[in-house]
């Protein structure tokens, strides 16, 4: 256990999220970053595995405060018997009643079908741990998500419940499938883009394409969830992940509970973080287009589209003439070359607004667009937000200020 030994009055704060997985150790840094910015705290810390009961430290300790990853029942009394002010980055426990903040689960979804649908799929599938809450609220609505583009989802379904609930419960029974999982692959129709609940079971899937012969990402390209960077790279081959902002979720947690330990009211409903975005590995980089002209005119978009490219450019990497390119690109994307471009471009300076401190100048330089001021325009017409106000939004500002707003101070 970590404990500083500071002037009495640092709070007192302990930590109680694994450090096992490289979504807990992201709330970590988020908490981290909050405190060198906002402390200083007396942090306690051990290392711990999602699912682990409460330290023996804990019933003894005299704190202020409270972040917990709160997985079971005993977790949640040792907690609760503190009497402090706490925050909850699971929200798994009906009843529990504590402030909370946590990845939503919707958005990461989104992102996850369009990542798949700009590939061009018309087949989708979706493999998770059945029961667990958070791959059930990703499979509802990745299933919506594909059927509101009028596509149908394919899901895959475990032979047997688990014997024990909770996270690892959930896993450890369905990574005993994998035979069932490699037949289920084998009849889905290809080319099919899957999204698994996480890049655990992303793995999974992979190994089974692998064992069958499923060539991937050609037959079966794979996108996972948590950007588990050391599980992606050691995937065969690499695997594509939605990114959770958990840096971002550990700092607003922190903020949160200096407000708490202020003696505010807490917010009156959970707080959902909307992931940070996509990491593209080996295991999507195709375009499931059967048309191969428009597959090589939307690769060389991908390619080239912030090098300031129009439409005459695209016409020159293809054998077809400008108006039978445009036909057969919204017969096959259901958007046109120009409108493929400024997608490209758009969803690159979102990355720039949210990765780095770039001024709006050097984004619409980096973006391909010559002056910042149409860039401006444009981002405002297709997002409802000025560059300004997405990059405090990526960066936390927006919606804590919202959550603040319902926070009133203790009489």
């Amino acid at each position: 256990m970590i404990n500083s030994t500071t002037p009495a009055n640092r709070p007192r704060v302990a930590l109680l999220i694994e450090s096992s997985r490289a979504y807990g150790r992201g709330l970590l840094l988020g908490v981290a970053k909050y405190v060198r910015e906002h402390g200083p705290w007396s942090i306690f810390l051990q290392e711990r595995s999602l699912g682990d009961v409460s330290p023996d430290w804990l019933a003894q300790w005299k704190g202020d405060g409270v972040i917990a990853r709160i997985e079971n029942r005993e977790l949640a009394r040792a907690v609760r018997r503190l009497g402090l002010p706490t925050v909850d980055l699971r929200s798994l426990l009906p009843g529990l009643k504590l402030p909370s903040l946590r990845t939503d689960d919707v958005a990461v979804a989104e992102l996850a079908a369009e990542h798949l649908r700009e590939r061009g799929f018309r087949h989708f599938a979706f493999c998770g741990f059945n029961g667990a809450d958070y791959s059930d609220a990703r499979r509802d609505a990745f299933q919506k998500s594909v059927a509101h583009a009028g596509h149908h989802c394919q899901v895959f379904q475990e032979p047997e419940k688990p014997q024990r609930a909770g996270t690892l419960g959930f896993e450890e029974h369905g990574l005993k499938y994998e035979d069932h999982v490699a037949r289920w692959l084998r009849q889905l129709p290809k080319p099919v883009g899957l999204m698994a609940c996480n890049d655990i079971r992303g793995q999974q899937v992979l190994n089974a394409c692998r064992d069958i012969g499923v060539a991937v990402p050609d037959e079966v390209a794979v996108i996972g969830v948590d950007n588990d960077v050391v599980l992606c790279e050691l995937s065969d081959p690499p695997l594509s992940s939605v990114v959770p902002n958990t840096e971002r979720i550990g700092y607003e947690a922190a903020a949160l509970l200096a407000r708490l330990m202020a003696g505010q009211l807490p917010p009156t409903r959970p707080i959902s973080i909307a992931p940070a975005g996509v990491v593209t590995r080996r295991s999507t980089e195709v375009l499931a287009i059967e048309d191969r002209h428009i597959a090589t005119a939307a690769r060389f978009i991908r390619e080239h589209a912030c090098e300031g490219i129009d439409v005459s450019d695209v016409v020159k990497v293809v054998p077809l003439s400008r108006s039978a390119l445009e036909r057969r690109f919204v017969k096959v994307l259901g958007r046109s070359p120009k409108e493929q471009i400024l997608r490209v471009r758009l969803d690159r300076a979102k990355r720039l607004l949210a990765e780095t401190e770039f001024p709006l100048p050097v984004v619409a330089e980096k973006v391909g667009f010559a002056h910042p001021e149409y860039l401006s325009v444009i981002f405002k017409r297709k997002t409802g937000l000025t560059p300004g106000q997405f990059r405090r939004q990526a960066h936390g500002t927006i919606e804590v200020e919202e959550a603040a707003r319902q926070i009133r101070p203790r009489r």
